[in-house]
């Protein structure tokens, strides 16, 4: 198998691109990992980490019409790739099998 390259941060990106379901830009993502990691980021270490596993080929994305809300800008909507998800499910494997090595350590993992 071939080895997946994936940093903390880009799996965190990633992982909300998978929840928003074809609906992830920056700002939301960045709205998404402030909320849900408890963590302050920068919209610009977004926008890189959505170009960085875009080039990877983990996730795609497309240009939204135009809306008023936006003053008339599109947005630029990225969506996991099936690449994207096996990355995402390897990263988890490895790290699954890691927490059931640590000895008298029972976490609560119930992940396929």
């Amino acid at each position: 198998m071939e080895r997946i390259y994936l940093g903390e941060f880009e799996e965190l990106v990633l992982l909300v691109v998978a929840v928003q379901q074809g609906e992830a830009y920056g700002v939301g993502v960045m709205e998404a990992l402030e909320d849900e990691a408890n963590r302050s980021v920068n919209i610009s270490a977004v926008h890189a980490a959505l170009r960085r596993l875009e080039s990877k080929g983990f996730v795609k994305s497309e240009w939204s019409e135009a809306t008023a809300e936006r003053g008339g800008r599109r947005k630029r909507l990225f969506s996991i790739t099936q690449e994207g998800s096996m990355a995402l499910t390897q990263v988890r494997d490895v790290r699954v099998n890691l927490w059931r090595q640590i000895p008298g350590f029972s976490p609560n993992i119930s992940f396929g």
